[in-house]
């Protein structure tokens, strides 16, 4: 059995596309997955899994939630060692800022460089984004609602062809809590 964590990209924002933390617990162990606990009304779910892959159990479960919701959701699952591993490798001093002002967007697939080149990096200053593994850390001091990196880095012809949810640094560390071995 893995832990994983599924990311759901917009949900329960705005009044919109809401999905109850309780029903999709419950429609996650419908799929077959144990110990499911949810963190926030924000879309984020851990679990275990003794089957599929991440690719797989996001597929199974953006299928469940557009079957037993109406909607269509983009989801994101990783599992514990790669949570861990983003937030080891941040390169920005995490213990040192407010989780509102550090956040990672995960990536549904790898990313490089050129897909940002467009975007003047200094011109934003002090806010900044480095790429991780299927990550962007993105280091917004006067946080995320009032960031115009972040905009930039939201454009539909940046993340073109991904599915893209950003978690701020507090959750990023629960995320690292939840999904490991008891």
């Amino acid at each position: 059995m893995t832990t994983y964590a599924a990311l759901l990209r917009g949900i329960n924002v705005g009044g919109a596309r809401k999905v109850p933390m309780a029903e999709l617990r419950t429609l996650m162990e419908g799929l077959g997955h144990a110990g499911v606990r949810s963190h926030l009304q924000s879309g984020q779910a851990v679990f275990t899994a003794g089957h599929g892959d991440e690719e797989s159990l996001a597929a199974e479960l953006t299928a469940a939630i557009e079957k037993h919701f109406g909607f269509s959701v983009d989801v994101i699952v990783r599992d514990h060692a790669y949570l861990a591993a983003i937030a080891d490798a941040c390169p920005f001093p995490a213990a040192e800022l407010e989780g509102k002002q550090l956040h990672v967007t995960y990536f549904s697939q790898p990313v490089d460089a050129d897909r940002f080149a467009a975007i003047d990096q200094p011109a934003f200053l002090p806010e900044e984004f480095k790429l991780g593994d299927r990550a962007l850390y993105l280091y917004a001091p006067n946080g995320l609602g009032r960031s115009k990196l972040a905009e930039q880095l939201a454009r539909p012809r940046v993340n073109k062809g991904l599915i893209a949810t950003t978690r701020n640094w507090n959750t990023v560390v629960k995320l690292v809590e939840m999904t490991a071995a008891e």
